[in-house]
């Protein structure tokens, strides 16, 4: 599970990260990559497993599993960010909860170069996805 790599950074746990995301995570953007590895770790097909053209593209989780509201928003599910000016440019996380002031807690890879537990705005996430099958 994602929380099992809490704490892990890119350039001091290099080698561990690189076996579990198959890409250099101190070369690559890897929140994606993180996501997959994560997914293929308990059975759920990733975007690798689904031969997607772009698996390492956050915003490529936007046609994964099926759309969730976020009303109905759970643990575990995939939430797709922005990032940047460019709008093919995202980030991709796990929900984990929200704190009293409506934020989210989204645990991901290269959240601040590492695995880690970060607060989002509910309001900037541009998609959430859920494995139903």
């Amino acid at each position: 599970m994602a929380y099992d790599y809490k704490g892990l950074h890119e350039t001091r746990d290099n080698t561990i990260l690189n076996e579990l995301l198959n890409v250099n995570p101190a070369q690559t953007e890897w929140c994606a990559a993180f996501v997959n590895s994560i997914l293929e770790e308990q059975g759920i097909p990733s975007l690798n497993t689904q031969s997607h053209p772009y698996p390492l593209s956050a915003r490529s989780f936007l046609r994964w599993g099926e759309k969730v509201s976020r009303e109905d928003i759970q643990q575990g599910d995939v939430v797709v960010f922005p990032r940047g000016p460019k709008p093919w440019l995202g980030h991709v996380g796990f929900y984990y909860g929200k704190v009293e002031d409506g934020r989210w807690i989204i645990i991901g890879g290269n959240q601040a170069n590492m695995v880690r537990f970060d607060l989002y705005n509910p309001s900037s996430a541009v998609g959430i996805r859920r494995w139903n099958q």
